[in-house]
């Protein structure tokens, strides 16, 4: 661990990373509840709720999707710039 640079590493940090890369995944409460062998899901929340989007980043995320379609190439850009 010194030669890499990492320092004072628990493998309870791997559960915490394990959780937190089900929830970018997009899974729900109840699946990461299961998956860290948690009684109920209150637990869960009371430990990563703050790594769940809240409604913020989903309108921060769905106004940069739709920024990407109007000025990127979007699945139907070869159709429309044929028609033209």
């Amino acid at each position: 661990m010194r030669a890499a640079g990492v320092e004072s590493f628990k493998l309870h940090d791997c559960r915490h990373f394990f959780a937190s890369g089900l929830i970018a995944a997009g899974c729900d409460v109840v699946t990461v509840q299961r998956a860290l062998g948690y009684q109920s899901a209150s637990v869960t929340l009371n430990t990563y709720s703050h790594l769940w989007p809240n409604a913020d980043d989903r309108t921060r995320s769905a106004t940069a999707g739709l920024m990407q379609e109007v000025a990127g190439d979007s699945a139907d850009f070869p159709r429309t710039a044929a028609a033209e």
